[in-house]
């Protein structure tokens, strides 16, 4: 054979290497595969943070700003995109957008994000979703209640679980705990947008509540004296988990219907608190479906 009759196999290697890169970003847009470090090395010791007014928040990431659009509890401010990006956002065309739209260059949303800010291109000004109260969940059979659990990539995972099982809402406290952010949003993958984020003064005093809505609120210790599994005595639940380390706090721990532990016969008897929250959740799903 000579070289002239060599197949020509760059187009076809070409076209699959596109369609197994289009499968790996739709799995990290799903938070199914992790996204791997940036190849160009960004220097962060020039950046600052823009000044933020009041109830201002970026949300960046194509599957956090999609779900964001399609939320008509959020007000939109501006959507500074790039051409691809846009494309693979699929809302149609920019006049169709539900908010004016910005073409602009990655570095573009550098200069607002940081360099750090892992954001597929597309960015979106919106306003804090409104406030919610602990009563517009009386109707719900399952709730999550965070005690100062701070790390917004773990309040994100679970917030992504807590959609996930079909929770209510997640509680948690306004002081140490994350705020509404674009870092929050992020983690949890659009599942922002689709349960109520609630943030209370008073953990104590909102468990009462709960406690007077119906609710059974169940401690999650790793010392606890029941398997949770056993101890569901309600078909209304609010799962209650407190900080990595610390875990709840001794009034949370007075103040709650019961304490129980997952029970874990490996060497390992501690999870990380976004992991415990889906175990617990799904426990929880369980004792529901039986009782329902």
């Amino acid at each position: 054979m000579t070289k002239d009759d060599k197949p020509d196999r760059s187009n076809r290697d070409t076209h699959y290497a596109t369609l197994r890169r289009a499968v790996r970003d739709t799995k990290r847009e799903r938070g199914e595969i992790p996204t791997p470090p940036q190849w160009r090395q960004k220097s962060n010791k020039d950046w600052k943070p823009p000044q933020l007014q009041a109830e201002q928040v970026f949300l960046y990431g194509l599957h956090t700003v999609r779900a964001a659009l399609a939320n008509p509890d959020r007000k939109l401010i501006k959507l500074s995109v790039t051409q691809n990006a846009f494309a693979r956002l699929e809302i149609g065309e920019p006049e169709a957008a539900p908010c004016p739209v910005e073409f602009v260059s990655p570095q573009d949303i550098d200069k607002i994000l940081g360099p750090e800010a892992i954001h597929q291109g597309v960015m979106l000004e919106t306003r804090a979703l409104p406030v919610r109260r602990l009563e517009a969940l009386k109707e719900s059979p399952l709730l999550l209640v965070l005690d100062q659990v701070t790390d917004p990539h773990n309040v994100g995972a679970i917030l992504r679980s807590a959609v996930a099982f079909g929770a209510g809402g997640l509680v948690t406290t306004q002081r140490h705990s994350p705020t509404e952010s674009g870092v929050l949003a992020k983690s949890a993958s659009g599942a922002l947008e689709l349960i109520p984020y609630i943030q209370i003064t008073n953990l104590a005093d909102a468990l009462g509540d709960l406690h007077r809505l119906g609710f059974q609120t169940i401690g999650l210790d790793s010392e606890g004296p029941a398997e949770l599994e056993g101890s569901f005595a309600s078909d209304r639940i609010a799962l209650v988990l407190g900080s990595e380390g610390k875990g709840l706090r001794q009034k949370t721990r007075d103040t709650v219907t019961s304490l129980a532990r997952l029970d874990m016969p490996g060497e390992i008897k501690s999870l990380n608190v976004s992991n415990a929250a889906a175990v617990a959740l799904y426990a929880a799903r369980q004792h529901l479906a039986k009782n329902g």
